[in-house]
């Protein structure tokens, strides 16, 4: 009777429903909550029926009996059952009498039929077993289902409102504890909560329903390791359409790493200070705690720290109450945050001090830092040119900024070189602070252009956020383009965005982009292992590039339009490539004209590589041209071992732009618009003694070939009168004359390197105990460099030991430290067996810091050439299969190129300049 009058209650029965009550009923009699949830499949649903009918029948003691017999012989079979069930990838479990899932039998070959069954048939009942095994499988994949919390992505059947966060931290052991209390809204019935947790201790669990009925009791939870969850089984369904709140009492470290949060520390006046900062991008909120992890989960957050009167706090928002108890704790309550994703969210408990300006809508903006460093006036640049950069986005975006407030925050030691949270942006002290009287122009581009981009991000990623992480790109690509675009507002001199962005992105991220080991911008992204891969320079640089060149074939005017009206829509809220692309045709079609953006960018974002376009005159008609398009790819014997990279699949829509010129004049730009392998197109000004040039000002993101006229033409102007082409085109000038012609601090990298290159030891321990005693972060930094530049190999061996004593040198720069000896080609050895001795440590370090570990693995094997090296680089990753395979391959590629290279050209290449030096 009790039964029935639940089941009354519950809501209607789904699928969904179905699918929950079997993956809980296979976890919930009696079995440990680690293993058994990996192991346990779900139990046949004819045998569970037969169950059902026996007790609603209530049969007598004899009838018992035998049902009884019959489940004791189902949980014996089933129990056999388990590490088949298990092994998704092993295929199936076998087939067996009692309706268990269908397959083939153990040992069987798949294919084959029985013994038995091909005595009574032949050939024929073996052909139609195998077409029953493959029709079994079919439908044993079909219905094959992992349990939810095993599953890489969380269920959908829940959705976070809002979480209010309590934290106390305690800086003298380097714990915290914490409650959350988060209001969920029920999208389907479930019993079941899921949601991130990782690497703490959970103390106790509680379910409430709207906050004000009573507690749903938990049947238990358990944490589970493999997925990162945390898991709540109920007693009873949570119901659709009502919100219950969940609340979590938990502790943990406070890491001495650099992800979730983790401390830092320096010293001052003699004496070492700590404190703590987070850093959850792109999955490591769930380590401080419990959370729905994933972008697409947004909510409000309300914020509580406690910490030792002695220690500030920093969030989000503004600090809305501060209560001081007697015992020296202060709790600080932060205002609630608008709609955010986890991984924006921010705090730190630290002794800094401040200073401050405000913007002209009235936004408060503060740098926080060491005491001396706010003292000697180190962040007084960063604080002032954000200021500005707020102003210059809020204009331009025509969104305002949507927060109170902006901290900058200078600290120590942190694993990128900044986090753009939303109101509490995170620097390492190299990227924000600057002493003028000593930094010089290179140094203060690079802290402008972090700032820059960490800024955009307060727009493009924090107000509006890509849906998963394979979309990475629509954040971080459009901070990279605008970190030329805003630094060409604050010092428009330099020609950012036409010349650097040349060298530094478009040149660069193509040298990656034309290996066959690359990867599309737009990358599928399945599980939280597969996060990392995707914050490298494809995403950034290659990102950047798409929307520069994005813009160019809009026009900017309209481009700037779209990006409003795509802000404007989509604040507070996630988006698609798809709602980019469907914006920006909007946009056009209010101004003209009608181009299918997402038809054009899909080829550009959901293929790898890029094309080459290449134009030939056409000698038998005057005035027309063939264009022709196909992937560029640097190995060409790759490219024959793939059939793929050669035929038609590689195509893309190419906003080809073209001008006319001759000894003193060039024409405006056209557009042609190549979308087959070859096309015929007829240029009314080329004339005999004109040639062709195309993708003007490289806006672009492809190669351009021409016939051997053309390029003799091309050569001859560049001779006579180069002017006539532009700066960008001729992609020759830089800012090397722009730096190099400013008083010796712009020098002082080159001098300091070279000088320890020629000195003796005395030299270099001079720079060593420089580098210790200075205390700008710029100065160290070129000191640290220079150190690497020594001949003497035993200086740099004891450099390389040094580098992973953190106390010596911060753990960020002990990959540049690595990297710039493997350039030394006194080094490159060293810094090679380095690796490969110390890879254990390094990965521990640095594998979960997204392409901290790309980087070191690039930087040490970019300049191994010979045969030797080249095996030992293979034989390595064989011993050391696990993790960063993707960086791996990459490298093979390079080395084999480069051990390629030295094979066709090298003795010609000296040949060559031997005969130039006897002249």
């Amino acid at each position: 009777m009790a039964l029935e009058e639940k089941r009354e209650k519950r809501p209607p029965v789904t699928p969904m429903m179905i699918e929950e009550e079997a993956a809980l009923r296979n976890g919930s009699r009696g079995l440990p909550p680690g293993p058994w949830a990996e192991a346990a499949g779900p139990r046949p649903r004819t045998t569970e029926r037969h169950i059902a009918v026996h007790k609603r029948l209530v049969l007598g003691f004899a009838v018992s009996i035998l049902a009884l017999l019959a489940v004791t012989m189902v949980a014996v079979l089933l129990s056999v059952r388990f590490e088949e069930c298990g092994a998704a990838a092993d295929g199936p479990p076998r087939a067996a009498n009692n309706g268990s899932l269908p397959g083939p039998a153990a040992g069987q070959p798949r294919g084959r039929a029985e013994p038995r069954e091909e005595a009574r048939g032949g050939e024929e009942a073996a052909e139609r077993r195998q077409e029953e095994e493959e029709e079994e499988e079919e439908e044993w994949q079909r219905r094959r289902q992992l349990p939810p919390w095993a599953r890489p992505r969380l269920p959908r059947h829940l959705r976070p409102l809002h979480y209010n966060l309590m934290l106390s931290a305690f800086m003298e052991n380097f714990t915290f504890c914490g409650e959350v209390n988060v209001q969920l809204e029920v999208r389907n019935a479930s019993r079941y909560i899921v949601l991130h947790a990782h690497r703490m201790h959970i103390e106790a669990v509680r379910v409430a329903e709207d906050k004000l009925a009573g507690a749903v009791r938990v049947a238990r939870s358990f944490l589970y390791p493999q997925t990162q969850v945390l898991v709540v089984v109920l007693n009873r369904s949570l119901e659709v359409q009502r919100s219950y709140n969940l609340k979590i009492i938990y502790n943990a470290l406070i890491e001495n790493e650099l992800l979730g949060f983790f401390r830092s520390s320096y010293v001052l006046h003699g004496e070492r200070r700590f404190l703590g900062v987070t850093q959850f991008s792109p999955t490591h909120a769930r380590k401080a705690f419990p959370c729905f992890d994933e972008p697409i989960y947004k909510a409000t957050f309300k914020i509580s720290i406690k910490h030792q009167a002695t220690y500030i706090s920093l969030s989000n928002m503004p600090v809305e109450t501060s209560v001081f108890e007697e015992d020296g704790w202060v709790t600080d309550h932060f205002s609630q945050t608008p709609l955010m994703s986890t991984y924006y969210l921010a705090w730190a408990v630290c002794n800094f001090t401040y200073r401050e300006t405000i913007t002209k809508s009235g936004v408060v903006v503060r740098l926080y830092a060491r005491p001396d460093a706010i003292r000697r006036g180190s962040g007084d640049y960063a604080l002032n040119i954000t200021r500005r950069l707020i102003e210059f986005y809020e204009d331009y975006f025509k969104v305002p900024y949507s927060l109170p407030k902006l901290d900058l925050l200078a600290v120590p030691k942190h694993p990128y070189a900044a986090m753009e949270n939303w109101g509490l942006s995170v620097f390492v002290e190299q990227r924000i602070l600057l002493d003028p009287s000593i930094s010089s122009i290179s140094y203060l581009l690079d802290v402008t252009m972090v700032i820059v981009h960490e800024l955009c991000h307060q727009w493009f990623g924090d107000l509006v956020t890509p849906v998963w992480w394979e979309d990475v790109w629509l954040k971080e690509g459009f901070a990279h383009y605008f970190e030329f675009i805003g630094t060409d507002y604050l010092y428009p001199g330099w020609n950012m965005e036409k010349q650097r962005f040349l060298t530094d992105v478009l040149h660069e991220v193509m040298l990656l982009d034309g290996l066959t080991s690359s990867h599309p911008v737009s990358q599928e992204v399945q599980q939280a292992t597969d996060i990392d891969r995707v914050f490298d320079w494809i995403a950034y640089k290659k990102g950047a590039a798409l929307i520069r060149m994005l813009a160019n074939f809009m026009g900017h005017s309209v481009f700037q339009m779209g990006l409003q009206d795509y802000l404007t829509i989509h604040k507070y809220g996630n988006a698609a490539r798809n709602d980019l692309w469907n914006t920006l045709s909007k946009a056009l079609k209010r101004v003209g004209k009608s181009v299918n953006i997402q038809e054009v960018m899909d080829q550009w974002t959901l293929q790898m590589g890029y094309p080459v376009i290449t134009i030939l005159g056409n000698e038998t008609t005057d005035n027309v041209i063939v264009i022709s398009q196909e992937r560029f790819v640097y190995d060409s014997d790759t490219k024959t071992k793939d059939s793929g990279l050669g035929d038609n699949s590689y195509l893309w829509q190419i906003p080809l732009t073209i001008a006319v010129g001759n000894t003193s004049h060039i024409s405006s730009e056209a557009i042609i618009w190549v979308s087959n392998k070859s096309e015929h197109h007829r240029i009314p000004a080329l004339e005999e003694a004109s040639w062709l040039l195309g993708n003007i000002n490289q806006t672009g993101y492809f190669r351009v070939n021409y016939d051997i006229r053309n390029w003799r033409l091309l050569i001859n102007q560049l001779t006579r009168n180069h002017e006539v082409i532009s700066v960008s085109d001729r992609a020759g000038l830089i800012d090397d004359a722009f730096n190099l012609a400013r008083i010796p601090l712009n020098v002082r990298d080159i001098v300091y390197c070279t000088g320890v290159s020629l000195m003796d030891e005395d030299v270099w321990e001079f720079i060593w105990m420089k580098f210790h005693s200075t205390l700008a972060v710029s100065e160290k930094k070129i000191l640290l460099e220079a150190l690497t530049c020594s001949d003497d190999r035993n200086l740099l061996n004891r450099l390389l030991n040094l580098s992973l004593n953190s106390e010596v040198v911060l753990d960020q720069d002990a990959i540049d430290v690595i990297i710039h000896v493997a350039r030394n080609p006194h080094g490159r050895d060293l810094a090679w067996k380095f690796f490969r001795e110390k890879w254990k440590i390094l990965n521990a370090r640095y594998g979960e810091a997204l392409f901290m570990n790309s980087k070191l693995i690039s930087g040490v094997t970019e300049f191994l050439n010979t045969e030797e090296e080249l095996r030992e680089l293979k034989n390595f990753i064989k011993s050391y299969e696990e993790g960063a395979a993707a960086s791996f391959s990459r490298a093979v590629e390079t080395v084999e190129a480069n051990v390629r290279w030295q094979r066709l050209y090298k003795e010609e290449l000296f040949q060559w300049l031997r005969k130039s030096l006897t002249h």
